[in-house]
């Protein structure tokens, strides 16, 4: 018998391929499934494959699926997904961690570069047909800054491996020290704020880090600090920000992620001293099939018995 998998939105062309023998894939619009009423499901789902953009996989969802027994995630990051909810029902869930790091490290160096250098801006300046007329105002400048990570996991540690190479100190702020990396770790997230200059997040999303960069953060950070979040945007209280951009607080913010995607607030719209990007960190197609593959991966495991490759900490393998 074939197994019958649920994907919502888009998927990777290699997953179908994957799959393509013993599984029968029934394709669903995220917009529909976040409707106060659900669409018609096929019964008998026994997998969901979550796509792009990410859509939340409630309780809800979970309940009207009653042979429902594996969610895998496309991504590392799976606030998306009510893991607790699915611990309860006893719903394995996995994601897809490691495979995107070196991308997002890349990103967000170009990031903190447009950010701090100016590069949309003088782009702008350019195209606008103002160079020759008179000169780009000067930029600031990333050399003898001290760089923060805030999260030095996969990501966070790719990122710090690249900032060697500009020169920079370096400094990072998690719960607990981490072995075996030269540098320095600052326990108080404040005292850490005060001691840097450019502030890159990499943590995860959730209830334990929302709203973490907040107004005392940013003011900690100062009027020549410069925030970048490549991580979630429910890490960044965004209207803190915009109260300590508007009163000189800030000297600039590049964001990759937002809190309400793809909504910018009016505040950080028109700024001239924030970049915002379009969540694309991980976006390029070497790593979407990467993240399909290890998605695919779980669920082939799954179905044959061997368990999921990748589980999340909520829905730990039992022996």
């Amino acid at each position: 018998m074939a197994t019958d998998v649920l994907v919502i939105n888009h998927t990777r062309d290699v997953v179908a391929r994957m799959l393509s023998e013993g599984f029968v894939l029934h394709h669903v619009a995220g917009a529909d499934l976040a409707a106060d009423v659900l669409p018609p499901l096929p019964p008998g789902i026994r997998a969901i494959l979550t796509g792009v953009p990410p859509v939340p996989v409630t309780d809800h969802l979970m309940a009207v699926l009653p042979e429902l027994e594996i969610i895998a995630n496309f991504g590392a990051g799976y606030d998306a997904v009510d893991a607790a909810a699915a611990a309860r029902r006893g719903i394995m869930v996995t994601h897809t961690p490691g495979v995107l790091n070196e991308e997002v490290a890349d990103l967000a160096i170009g990031l903190l570069l447009s950010t701090v250098r100016r590069i949309p801006q003088a782009w702008d300046f350019a195209r606008s047909g103002h160079w020759g007329s008179h000169e780009f105002p000067l930029s600031p400048s990333l050399q003898g800054r001290r760089v923060g990570l805030l999260g030095l996991g996969g990501i966070g540690r790719a990122i710090a491996r690249r900032c060697e190479g500009f020169g920079v100190e370096i400094d990072y702020h998690t719960r607990r020290a981490v072995p075996d990396v030269p540098y320095r770790h600052v326990p108080d997230l404040l005292e850490f704020a005060r001691g840097i200059d450019v502030l890159v997040a990499s943590v995860p999303g959730g209830a334990a880090t929302r709203g973490l960069i907040g107004e005392a953060v940013l003011d900690a950070l100062g009027p020549d600090g410069v925030l970048i979040n490549i991580g979630r945007g429910s890490v960044v209280d965004e209207a803190a920000l915009i109260r300590v951009l508007d009163r000189g607080g800030l000297l600039a913010a590049g964001l990759d992620v937002l809190a309400d995607e793809p909504r910018i607030p009016e505040g950080l719209r028109d700024r001239d001293n924030v970049v915002i990007l379009p969540h694309v960190g991980g976006a390029t197609v070497a790593n979407r099939d990467r993240i399909g593959v290890l998605q695919a991966r779980n669920i082939l495991s799954w179905f044959a018995g061997r368990g999921p490759v990748t589980p999340v900490p909520e829905t730990p393998v039992r022996g």
